[in-house]
């Protein structure tokens, strides 16, 4: 028997749970910490690590006294965190600035310069992540940063992802050359891959921008899977959260990929981290290109199989917005929803609220809705918004199943789908095949999985999953519901590619607004 933590940095707090080899979760604690943006730049999203630092301090100690266990008992700790999200540090690993969350969107600019030199260049690299370089991800925000902070730039060492920094800082790293890199959180957001021998060339980054002379150097270290260990926590660290100093920290990853290994995902899945947005992973033994996901990458999620990634901009993002500017909370908004039948709003909605992140792979689309009525309420539009991401995520699984991703099991995950037995019923009518939800909380049993192989406690992230993974709850699909949303998904899908492709070829529209009418008259009746 172990006792081990396992730690998931979110957008907006840090959740700590204590997890027992044989009895399972023991508690969760969780101390928020504040997300900086400006009303004056939507694109601007940043956070700091001291305040992250604290707040793990906070929800370890917390936890802690709430369940009684004593930390010198607890034997490793785990963490996954939100990514892309970038932070440039000096010399002896201090921030030069706040990261650049996952959902900061300056880089637009440096992100369709990238990928235009990408594809003139025929670079591997940009195929095996869909062929667009994001400007969610990495390499995009690093640019920016640079661009715009001449006087730091001499100071400049390296940059690290979230998940990177933490295990460095609890290890009491202070060269970044000994920093341990996630392959996780590279091979998706930095074009890292074995493949081609890591990183792009310097050369082709030099051709990026200058500022990025030498910089592949400066990106270095150990690139490694989770079941190897980052460092042990330092003395400083461990004083500070109430622990046992020397403990292992594995490599840490994307608290998406974690939370999918949490969920028990296993090869032929697929799993929809729902959340603020919706990460979307797979695993394959092998697998080939996918045109517009996120990257395919050996070793990410599972270090024996290969992760596919995809997702949505905005998920719960969409319906707290929503919401919002009713003036209620989802919470109250959603109350009696469940009463909705398929189609019956007559309204058709794009989720692209924060752009698409697959597979178009545009920042710039925005959320569109079609039927709007006189009477159309906030309350219709939610339910469309939930259709609207079933819709979109169905888009996602076929597109990897046409390229060989395996979608044997479609897994909902994430805190949403724990809350919103609606939204999980429609995606199972959407997808015309039963969705599973665990029946519990699965966020943090992931980065608790990794910290019970990192203690030597089990021998593969399968052994573990067997022991800790919750049973599910099984939504399937009503063939009624089906039908409807098989009418409702081929007008989706005719309007997301017209509008949201540049160069779409014409299209013609003309059908989507009376269809959408009869289809609701149909369902009220």
């Amino acid at each position: 028997m172990a006792i081990v933590a396992g730690v998931d940095f979110g957008t907006l707090s840090v959740r700590v749970t204590l997890l027992d080899s044989e009895k399972g979760r023991l508690g969760t604690a969780s101390s928020e910490y504040p997300l900086n943006r400006k009303r004056e730049d939507p694109d601007f999203a940043t956070q700091s690590h001291d305040e992250q630092m604290k707040a793990l301090v906070r929800a370890t100690r917390k936890v802690l006294e709430e369940t009684g266990v004593d930390g010198q008992q607890v034997a490793a700790i785990a963490l996954d965190t939100t990514g892309s999200s970038v932070i440039p540090v000096d010399a002896h690993m201090q921030p030069l600035n706040d990261y650049y969350l996952w959902c900061d969107h300056r880089a637009l600019e440096e992100a369709r310069h990238i990928t235009a030199l990408a594809r003139a260049e025929k670079l591997e690299a940009i195929e095996w992540c869909g062929n667009v370089y994001s400007h969610e991800w990495g390499f995009a925000k690093l640019l920016h940063w640079l661009k715009h902070n001449p006087d730091r730039r001499d100071q400049f060492a390296t940059a690290l992802e979230h998940c990177d920094m933490v295990a460095a800082t609890l290890t009491g790293v202070t060269d970044p050359k000994l920093v341990k890199r996630s392959i996780c959180a590279m091979g998706h957001k930095w074009m890292w891959n074995p493949k081609w021998g890591g990183l792009p060339s310097q050369e082709f980054l030099s051709k990026v921008d200058p500022l990025f002379d030498g910089i592949r150097e400066k990106l270095g270290g150990e690139y490694l899977t989770s079941d190897h260990i980052a460092g042990h926590l330092s003395d400083f660290w461990a004083a500070e959260m109430g622990l046992k100093a020397g403990i292992p920290i594995p490599v840490g990853a994307f608290d998406a990929h974690w939370d999918a290994i949490g969920a028990g995902c296993k090869e032929g899945d697929v799993v929809n981290v729902v959340g603020t947005s919706t990460c979307i992973i797979a695993m394959a033994k092998t697998a080939e290109l996918v045109p517009g996901v996120c990257g395919v990458v050996p070793g990410s999620v599972d270090p024996a199989l290969t992760g596919i990634e995809a997702g949505l901009s905005a998920t719960g993002d969409i319906f707290e917005a929503i919401a919002r500017r009713a003036g209620v909370k989802v919470r109250e908004l959603a109350q009696g929803i469940e009463a909705y039948k398929a189609g019956q709003t007559g309204l058709l909605r794009l989720s692209w609220d924060n752009g698409d992140r697959t597979v178009l792979v545009n920042p710039e689309l925005g959320g569109v809705t079609f039927g709007w009525n006189l009477l159309t309420t906030a309350q219709d539009e939610l339910y469309a918004a939930i259709e609207g991401t079933a819709f979109h995520t169905r888009i996602i699984l076929e597109r990897m199943a046409e390229h060989g991703v395996p979608v044997e099991r479609v897994i909902n995950a994430g805190g949403i789908p724990q809350n919103n037995l609606v939204l999980n019923q429609i995606y199972a009518d959407v997808l015309g095949k039963p969705v599973l939800v665990p029946d519990g909380t699965p966020t943090s049993l992931g980065s608790g999985i990794f910290a019970l192989l990192s203690a030597g406690v089990f021998p593969s992230v399968q052994a573990a999953q067997e022991k800790i993974c919750l049973p599910f709850k099984t939504y399937t699909p009503e063939s009624g519901a089906v039908a409807v949303y098989e009418q409702l998904y081929q007008l989706y899908r005719s309007a997301y590619f017209a509008l949201g492709t540049p160069d779409a070829e014409a299209l013609p529209l003309g059908k989507i607004l009376p269809e959408l009418r009869r289809i609701a008259a149909i369902a009220r009746n």
